[in-house]
C-alpha cells in the first residue's frame, strides 16, 4: 500500500454517531458522522464541520435538513435504501415551514460553497425535496426526488452548481427548476451549471432554466412530462442565453396539465426556448411529443409573455420526428435564429426541414 493510499484511509477513518457529541477531528481534519434509524440528521449536520461527511444509513427518517456550513457531504447508503420524508408532527425549522425536504443556504456575500447530496432519496414535501440558494458549486448526484408539491430540485442565485444522475418524477411543477431569482425580477445570473445525465419523468414540466446564462444541459432523458424542458427568458438585462442543450433524449411528453396564471395549458412539448439568446439546441433525439397546446411540438421557439424574441439561437443535427404539431416551430420574430441539418418531417413555418 503507497503512502498516499494510507493518509487516504486516515483522513476517513474517523466515523462517530449522530447521538454522541462532537466527533474527535482525524488526521486530515475529516469526520464522517454517521446517522443510523431514529436519529436525526440535522443533529449530525450541526456539529459537523468543514470537510466532514454525515452518511445517513439505509432507513426513513421524518425530518427536514438545513446545510449552512461550506464543504459537507450529505451522503445516503444508497438512492433506494435512505429515504427522508417529512416530519407531520414538527415542523420546527426555517426550511420544514417552507415545505423543503433539504435547504442549502448562503447569502450573496456569503455563499455556501463545496456542499455535495448524493445518493438518497426526498418524497412527498409540501413544496421542494431540495432547495438551494446562495450557493457555489453545490453538487447533487444519484438523488430522487418524487412526489413533492411545486420542485423536485430546485436553485436560484447559485453558481457553478452540478446535477448529475438524479431522477426527478412526478412533482408539481418543475422537476428540476434553476432559475436567477424567484421572488423578483432581475437579469439574467451567468450561472455555469451543469446538468447531465438525468432522468426528468412525469413532471408537470422536466427542466426549467429561467433567466440563467451559460447553462449546460446534456445527456438527459425526459418523457412523461406536459413540457420537457422549458429555457425561459425576458427582456431584462443581461439577457438569458449562452446555454447548450445537447444530446438529450425527449420523448413522449404528452401528459396534459391545465393552464395557470403564467402559462397556458401544456401537452406535447419538448424542449421550449422563449426571450433566449445566443444558445445552441444540438444533437438532441425530440420524438412523439403530441398534443394540441399553444407550444406543442418538438422543439419550439415560443413568443414570450413580456415581448422578449428568442435572438441568434442554432438548432441543428437534432432528430425530431413524431411531434405533433409539428417537429419544429418558429412562433416569434427574433432574428438570427438557424435551423440546420435537423431530421424532421414537418415544420411551422414550413421549410425549416
Amino acid at each position: 500500500m503507497t503512502k498516499r493510499q494510507i493518509a487516504y484511509l486516515v483522513c476517513t477513518a474517523a466515523v462517530v454517531a449522530s447521538g454522541v457529541g462532537a466527533a474527535a477531528p482525524s488526521a486530515c481534519s475529516r469526520t464522517v458522522h454517521r446517522v443510523n434509524p431514529g436519529e436525526s440528521i440535522q443533529k449530525a449536520v450541526n456539529t459537523a464541520k468543514p470537510g466532514d461527511v454525515i452518511f445517513v444509513s439505509p432507513g426513513t427518517y421524518h425530518e427536514s435538513v438545513s446545510i449552512t456550513v461550506s464543504g459537507l457531504t450529505l451522503r445516503g447508503a444508497s438512492t433506494r435504501s435512505t429515504v427522508i420524508v417529512p416530519d407531520k408532527a414538527s415542523a420546527d425549522s426555517a426550511c420544514a415551514k417552507a415545505g423543503n425536504g433539504i435547504c442549502v443556504t448562503g447569502t450573496k456575500s456569503k455563499p455556501v460553497t463545496d456542499v455535495t447530496v448524493r445518493s438518497l432519496t426526498l418524497r412527498g414535501f409540501k413544496k421542494t425535496g431540495l432547495w438551494a440558494t446562495g450557493t457555489d458549486r453545490l453538487r447533487v448526484e444519484r438523488v430522487t426526488s418524487e412526489k413533492n408539491g411545486q420542485w423536485g430540485i430546485a436553485q436560484e442565485r447559485s453558481v457553478r452548481g452540478v446535477f448529475r444522475h438524479d431522477t426527478v418524477e412526478a412533482n408539481g411543477d418543475a422537476g428540476l427548476f434553476l432559475g436567477n431569482t424567484v421572488a423578483t425580477e432581475e437579469g439574467a445570473l451567468d450561472s455555469k451549471a451543469v446538468i447531465i445525465h438525468n432522468r426528468l419523468l412525469g413532471n408537470r414540466i422536466g427542466l426549467t432554466v429561467r433567466r440563467l446564462r451559460n447553462v449546460v444541459v446534456d445527456g438527459n432523458e425526459a418523457t412523461g412530462n406536459c413540457t420537457a424542458m422549458f429555457l425561459v427568458g425576458d427582456e431584462n438585462k443581461p439577457r438569458p442565453g449562452a446555454l447548450r442543450v445537447t444530446d438529450n433524449f425527449v420523448h413522449a411528453n404528452n401528459k396534459f396539465c391545465a393552464a395557470t396564471a403564467r402559462l397556458p395549458f401544456l401537452q406535447g412539448s419538448g424542449i421550449i426556448l422563449t426571450g433566449v439568446e445566443d444558445s445552441l439546441v444540438a444533437g438532441n433525439r425530440v420524438e412523439d411529443n403530441v398534443g394540441k397546446a399553444p407550444m406543442s411540438g418538438g422543439i419550439v421557439l415560443a413568443k414570450n409573455f413580456q415581448g422578449a424574441l428568442n435572438q441568434r439561437n442554432d438548432i441543428r443535427d437534432n432528430l425530431v420526428l413524431g411531434n405533433g404539431t409539428a417537429d419544429l416551430a418558429s412562433q416569434d420574430k427574433g432574428k438570427g435564429n438557424t435551423f440546420l441539418d435537423n431530421e424532421c418531417a414537418a415544420s411551422r413555418p414550413a421549410g425549416m426541414c
